[in-house]
């Protein structure tokens, strides 16, 4: 994966599992709407995450949760660009945009983000990746259906998904080497489907990409531990560590020290081998 602001390629699979910290600029997001609205809140919460060891920060303008209300183009790009803006004025991390939008993932690019995270892989504008490819900047394509059938086999039907999306992308202009994958938990599954995805994660390594999870405070883990989502961060944790023991590169979290601490354990476990928290 190359940064091009950095002038970085970051080879995976890493030294580390990478933590990718949420910031929704949202009054809706399932677990944090309206939190980080205000300029001073959000730049607090970006130094605070920058602090406990966040990889990227990932900046969505639109709740993706169920039944959200879908916000305009200019709406989104009102709460999106002045955001990697302001954080880019104080940071040098790694920033990612949430958005199917190739429009705001033009923006955003060009207001300083790095990568570009595709809750529809491509596959509602097929232009996002080509906006990705023009950037040089990595995209991420995550499965998802319009609608939910049943599976017959998940796991295959999600590769066969995923790989239409690639061809996509690389129709566009993008190389491999500039795509992630992620398995879409809490999108177009059941709650079963979720836990089989990460199960089954490490049968995506067969595309040679590296694969981010998003499982953080998802409303799964709330039919598994009867608490709400703002609670959910210790079983958030327990995904993380099965998923990185399943193949996992790259964890979606809204706490990042919780999740941080989990991924040293979980890359100790890996490697058999004790290593420092410091990368």
């Amino acid at each position: 994966m190359y940064i091009k602001r950095l002038n970085k390629t970051f080879n995976f699979p890493s030294d580390h599992t990478w933590i990718m910290g949420i910031l929704n600029v949202t009054p809706d997001s399932f677990s944090d709407g309206g939190a980080y609205l205000a300029s001073d809140d959000m730049i607090a919460q970006v130094k605070k995450m920058v602090s406990e060891g966040v990889d990227i920060i990932d900046v969505g303008g639109e709740s993706t949760r169920p039944g959200h209300v879908p916000v305009t183009l200019e709406e989104e790009l009102k709460r999106v660009v002045p955001a990697v803006k302001a954080i880019r004025e104080v940071s040098d991390v790694i920033i990612s945009v949430d958005t199917w939008k190739a429009e705001v993932a033009r923006q955003a690019l060009e207001a300083g983000a790095d990568i570009i995270n595709d809750q529809w892989a491509a596959t509602r504008e097929p232009e996002i990746a080509k906006v990705c490819a023009d950037f040089d900047a990595p995209l991420i394509l995550m499965h998802n259906r319009e609608t939910y059938k049943p599976y017959q086999n998940m796991m295959d039907e999600m590769k066969t998904d995923l790989q239409a999306s690639i061809e996509i992308a690389r129709k566009q202009g993008m190389r491999d080497d500039q795509l992630i994958l992620d398995p879409g938990v809490g999108f177009a599954k059941t709650a079963d489907d979720n836990l089989l995805a990460i199960q089954g994660l490490q049968e995506l390594a067969s595309f040679g990409m590296p694969i981010l999870l998003a499982t953080s405070r998802k409303g799964f883990l709330g039919k598994l531990v009867d608490v709400p989502a703002n609670e959910r961060d210790v079983v958030t944790a327990a995904t993380t560590v099965s998923g990185i023991l399943s193949g996992a590169d790259m964890v979606r979290v809204h706490n990042v020290k919780v999740n941080k601490e989990a991924a040293v354990v979980a890359d100790a476990i890996k490697r058999g081998q004790v290593a420092p928290l410091a990368r």
